[in-house]
């Protein structure tokens, strides 16, 4: 068994004979047996090598032998096992304790999970003198008002090393064991001279949670008899696997939107030194080698300028060199590329630093099968380790180059001949959304305005708008941030192909024309306060809340869940309250006094704390006279119920998809979902529940009957995605679906070399679309613009409802607001529905044909998507197209 797990497919028949291992009269069975020994000599080899740091070290280099290697202070050899976090982190803090000469340790922040994030700052003694005064003398390279008279000659360039931003990409995070124990204890004029020129920012690891979870399930299966085959548990994870965070996101997709607190601490201290190199070290699949960048030249982003790609280019020889040395395959300018800033390789570009991406071929486990041979984890571990010091020998060899191409990256930032001055931004009904948005900007380091008192539109309004201008250092981040991209060399992507961020926020926002000077008023220095609350005193009538704010679904479930009655307004009145005569749109709540369990003072109580809490501006009632539109008692008011909420997980689901609902459910709007595998949902009681959540994925273990007769007794089914067509495959709504057309005439003769171009074409990278809103549905409420943009990454295209009241959302003859679409997928989309309301007996079912919540900054969706929950039930089954009357 052993000899079948061993590849010698690299070594030729003529290396057996001439190194005396075999000879020609050998028979085939004295041959398998020889095998046999070569096989186990081979595991003992890799066992070795995984126990000796000579197999991972630069030969003819001493180590002070003060410093504590780092079997030490983990307890194994690296590679022998995957490093746990917490052993990571002793590591590290023992390294700064013992080479305080050359490594400070910093702590970032901290996780989900409370993991500390930890930053080594590692340099020569000389420099940790005066290592405040470097970084402020480098900084000015980013001011292009100073950068000019600063003397580069013997400045050091500031190098970010770092690993396993995917937790179970683990070869680089326990490479980082080595690079710190080289660092701290090589000795000699060439590791003297490399700290004396460069200051290495060393973050071991950027998903601390991640890698914890990941590390402890390859541990798990390792057994002391290697075993390589793939099939094998310790090579296959159990959902969601260690690639994610906490919430299950795929954090480096997150340092655009800053979402996490792992993206925010590394954003933090990444402006606090704005590094030349940022190298972010990853896995790929197991069958393949090990990438380096430049990546496909035909997707690096318009904005990245060319000489950032140079500058790529000049540093790729150095890691060509260190691999060549050992004899590691490569292949770099194929498959990855720099398009979506929010990657850890991308977002360094358009900061006037170089974002390097390393991807070494994954053994997952300690020693996998593959078609290049058996993997070893010790043998990714040492190419990822190389690379390191690759990037770090290309870093004091032009350094003069990169400091350079950071003061004129600058420069040329301010001297850009712009066709606008700025935009201008903000939404009067939601100042909690702005201010979201606004810390987005002031985390990036960009400069923000006050409207200005002189503003003369009618569009925007002071308070409650803001304006960059693009006359900053961060202009093109800026860019980034608001353009649409107007063309495309490619039509492959790696990741997403569009991301506008104001209308991600549903934002409304405009470009400032050159030459305008009534727009700008004073720098904005700190978040607005915002001071909504309750208007009026007690009331014995009842209270009116607005439902515009982003938090006010927040504000509702706490009210409901302290056990306050609440209902909601579904046709608009004019109505007295104590601070006057006033109009209320759809969506507002009211809660009445009357009839409820707690005391009239309780609900005052209550209802000023969550007002307050939550930002949501309420009215204290003096009566239920309207002037008019219907009085609080009418049948149009509906009563409310608290949302008992499950979201179905585990294999099958889209583990980023769930996480994006647990995460905006539990961390912003504080109402908690019990989360259920489709094995646990077969056999539980699900009648505690009201409303179960199905998103992307697929559902053939879930138990189609039950889920069925449960919508029929009243509960409220809210699908995403893929699980929308699952519904109506199985019988769940009557939706139909347009299909696309093929890009090809079936009579054409086409070359083989054009299928990954054509076939990839066609695929959904993820684009921004526009749809058409109902404002008077129940699922619209809050929303004040006729367009709302959705974010589409899949080729569900829902015809319309049957019923004309049943489409509240849908995509008309040109959705598209950004982003790569196909021509054949560009038809089927248009006059589809991106969301649809049926009814199933008693019950309702709301089909969402994208993903509102996608990577948690879609703001705009996240009121289409509360109010699936809290008002999915009131919507009248007459205006739905009923699946069981088919």
């Amino acid at each position: 068994m052993l000899a079948s797990n061993v590849d010698f497919s690299h070594l030729s028949n003529s290396f057996f004979y001439n190194k005396g291992l075999f000879n020609f009269q050998d028979t085939k069975a004295s041959i398998m047996k020889k095998l046999m020994f070569l096989s186990i000599v081979f595991f003992t080899q890799l066992s070795l090598s995984a126990q000796d740091l000579n197999y991972y070290l630069p030969a003819n280099v001493s180590f002070n032998p003060a410093i504590p290697k780092p079997k030490d202070i983990i307890y194994h050899e690296v590679g022998e096992f995957h490093v746990t976090h917490d052993r990571l982190v002793n590591y590290m803090k023992a390294i700064a304790a013992a080479a305080p000469d050359r490594v400070k340790l910093e702590t970032m922040g901290f996780t989900f999970e409370r993991r500390p994030q930890v930053l080594l700052i590692i340099t020569s003694p000389k420099n940790q003198q005066r290592l405040e005064e470097i970084r402020q003398q480098h900084l000015l390279l980013s001011d292009p008002t100073k950068s000019a008279s600063v003397n580069i000659d013997k400045m050091p360039i500031v190098v970010w090393i770092g690993h396993s931003i995917h937790g179970n990409e683990a070869s680089g995070a326990n490479s980082s064991l080595l690079e710190a124990y080289y660092l701290a204890a090589a000795q000699g004029k060439e590791i003297e001279e490399l700290l004396e020129n460069t200051v290495i920012l060393f973050d071991p690891s950027f998903n601390p949670d991640g890698l914890q979870r990941f590390s402890t399930w390859a541990n798990e299966y390792k057994g002391k008899t290697p075993v390589t085959d793939p099939n094998s548990r310790e090579f296959n994870e159990v959902w969601p696997g260690g690639r994610y965070n906490h919430y299950w996101f795929d954090i480096n997709r997150d340092w655009l939107p800053v979402v996490h607190p792992e993206s925010q601490n590394r954003i933090e201290w990444f402006h606090k030194w704005k590094p030349n190199i940022l190298t972010d070290h990853h896995e790929q699949g197991s069958n393949s080698t090990f990438f380096f960048q430049p990546g496909v030249p035909s997707r690096v982003n318009p904005l990245t300028p060319d000489r950032n790609q140079e500058l790529t280019a000049m540093l790729a020889k150095f890691h060509a060199k260190y691999l060549d040395k050992l004899g590691t395959f490569y292949f770099t300018k194929e498959n990855y590329d720099d398009f979506y800033y929010g990657k850890g390789s991308t977002y360094p570009d358009i900061n006037g630093c170089v974002g390097i991406l390393f991807e070494q071929a994954s053994s997952r486990g300690h020693a996998q099968e593959t078609v290049n041979g058996v993997l070893t984890f010790p043998y990714t571990i040492r190419n990822q380790f190389n690379t390191a010091l690759s990037t770090l020998e290309g870093a004091n060899t032009l350094r003069k180059e990169f400091l350079e191409w950071q003061r004129k990256f600058y420069q040329d930032v301010i001297a850009r001949q712009n066709p606008i001055s700025g935009y201008v931004f903000g939404d009067k009904y939601d100042p909690a959304k702005t201010n979201l948005f606004l810390q987005i900007l002031m985390r990036h380091k960009i400069e923000i305005s006050e409207l200005s008192d002189n503003y003369s539109g009618n569009d925007f309004k002071k308070g409650f708008a803001f304006c960059v201008s693009l006359n900053q250092p961060q202009a093109t981040l800026v860019k980034a941030i608001f353009e649409n991209i107007p063309t495309y060399k490619d039509s492959i992507f790696y990741d997403i192909t569009a991301w506008n961020m104001p209308l991600a926020f549903d934002l409304p926002y405009k470009s400032i024309a050159n030459g305008t000077t009534n727009v700008f008023g004073k720098k904005l220095e700190s978040l607005p306060v915002l001071h909504a609350g309750l208007s009026g005193d007690k009331s014995n009538v009842g209270y009116m809340m607005n439902w515009d704010g982003y938090f006010a679904p927040a504000a509702l479930y706490e009210l409901l869940n302290a056990g306050i009655r609440a209902k909601v307004v579904t046709n608009p009145l004019e109505i007295e309250v104590q601070t006057g005569k006033q109009k209320f749109d759809y969506g507002t709540i009211i809660i009445p006094v009357a009839m409820q369990s707690l005391s009239g003072d309780e609900i005052y109580t209550k209802i000023q704390s969550v007002a307050i809490k939550y930002n949501v501006p309420a009215w204290s009632m003096i009566t239920n006279d309207v002037t008019s539109g219907s009085n609080p008692g009418s049948p149009k008011i509906k009563a409310l119920t608290t949302p008992k909420i499950a979201l179905i997980v585990g294999p099958g689901v889209n583990a980023i998809d769930a996480g994006e609902v647990w995460y905006l459910l539990d961390q912003r709007m504080n109402i908690p979902a019990a989360q259920l595998d489709q094995a646990i949902f077969n056999r539980a009681d699900i009648g505690k529940y009201n409303t179960i959540i199905m998103v992307g994925g697929s559902y053939g273990e879930l138990n189609k009957e039950k889920l069925k007769s449960w919508v029929q007794a009243g509960g409220t089914l809210i699908v995403s995605e893929e699980a929308v067509s699952w519904a109506a495959q199985n019988g769940l709504t009557n939706l139909k679906f347009k299909s696309t057309k093929s890009p090809v005439d079936s009579t054409q003769r086409l070359s083989y070399v054009q299928k990954e171009q054509i076939d990839g074409a066609q695929q959904m990278f993820g684009s921004i679309l526009g749809a058409d809103v109902d404002l008077t549905h129940p699922l619209a409420y809050g929303y004040h613009n006729k367009t709302v943009s959705l974010f589409k990454a899949n080729k569900i295209f829902p015809e319309k409802s049957k019923s004309p009241y049943a489409t509240p959302f849908y995509y008309g003859n040109n959705p598209l607001q950004s982003g790569w679409v196909s021509r054949q997928n560009g038809e089927a989309i248009k006059n589809t529905a991106a969301v649809v309301a049926s009814s199933l007996g008693s019950g309702r079912i709301i089909s969402i044909a994208d993903n509102p919540n996608f990577r948690a900054y879609w703001l705009g969706g996240t009121k289409l998507f509360m109010n699936a929950i809290f008002f999915g039930n009131i919507i009248d089954a007459g205006t739905t197209n009923r699946a069981d009357e088919e």
